[in-house]
Parts: structure tokens; C-alpha cells; sequence
């Protein structure tokens, strides 16, 4: 690999931009989405961050089903995407389309109409999951000896629940 090939995707990987997507769901996810891009979690100290531009975006984040009037934007704005890009499917509705699944004017969760390299589900996710999903998309991205590597399966972020602290119990 060459210097420079090799300094690119080190700033892919320390940079990745993102843009978000809502192809039709209830927006609680996208509060959280908006939650982990605020200075209380700092997603900013991982390299990230918010465009508006399809064409300038490493990182497609979905939320909700793919619903008939959104699927053509949503494969428009994964085309207009500069390679390599990669998708996460934020939500119960982006997974599998949740609550939404059966009705008239649902396909189902993301994966209907585009790739997803990585799934956190909840309903709706913790803002906690969805930084932990985003680094761990860069994390299995970066290969041994900082070689960036193919993910072949769908990852899925999943937050270990905690236990309750003494404050909570009373």
C-alpha cells in the first residue's frame, strides 16, 4: 500500500462524516441520533461529524422502515456517496422494520433496499449504542497493521445493561 493510500485511510478511519438519514419512522431514534451528536456524549473526540452533503459523508445513518415514498431517496443519497461507504441502521424500525412491519406502505428495515454494514437495534436506541456501533464499524474496518479490511457480515451494536447503583435502588 502505498504513503499516500495508507494516509487516506488512516483519516477515514480517525474522520468518519456522517449524514443522517429518517426514511419514515416515528422520530425517537432521530432525538437520540441528535443526542450523540451533542457536547454531552462528544462523538467529536472519535473524528465525527454531521454533513449535509451526501457527496462529502463516509457513514449513511438510517432510521426507520423504508417506506414506498422514501426508498428512492434513500438509494439516491447511498449512490451519491463517495466509495468506500458504509451504512448503520439505527433503531428497531431500520433493523426489521418494528412496529411498522406489515403495513401498506412499509418494505421493511433498511436492508430491503440498501446494504447495511451495521445494525443497533432499540426502540429506540441509547445514544450510548449508536457511538458504540459507530466505533465498532471503525474498528472492525481496521485490519492488522492499520490495513483497512472488507466486512463481509452485518455487525450489530448491543449495550450490556448495567447494574443498578445504589442511588437508583432507593
Amino acid at each position: 500500500m502505498k504513503t499516500i493510500d495508507r494516509l487516506i485511510t488512516w483519516a477515514r478511519l480517525k474522520s468518519p462524516w456522517i449524514i443522517h438519514f429518517n426514511s419514515g419512522a416515528c422520530n425517537a431514534c432521530d432525538i437520540e441520533v441528535l443526542a450523540a451528536l451533542t457536547p454531552r456524549y462528544d462523538v467529536e473526540r472519535f473524528g465525527v461529524l454531521l454533513k449535509g452533503s451526501p457527496r462529502h459523508a463516509d457513514v449513511l445513518v438510517c432510521s426507520g422502515p423504508v417506506t414506498l415514498q422514501q426508498r428512492e431517496r434513500l438509494v439516491t443519497i447511498y449512490e451519491q456517496m463517495p466509495e468506500p461507504k458504509f451504512v448503520i441502521a439505527v433503531g428497531t424500525c431500520a433493523c426489521s422494520a418494528g412496529v411498522f412491519d406489515g403495513c401498506y406502505c412499509v418494505e421493511g428495515g433498511i436492508d430491503t433496499a440498501i446494504p447495511v454494514n451495521m445494525y443497533v437495534p432499540g426502540c429506540p436506541a441509547k445514544p450510548e449504542a449508536i457511538i458504540d456501533g459507530v466505533v465498532k464499524l471503525l474498528g472492525t474496518l481496521e485490519g492488522k497493521e492499520g490495513k483497512p479490511k472488507k466486512i463481509k457480515e452485518p455487525q450489530t451494536a448491543v449495550m450490556e445493561p448495567k447494574e443498578p447503583q445504589e442511588a437508583d435502588k432507593a
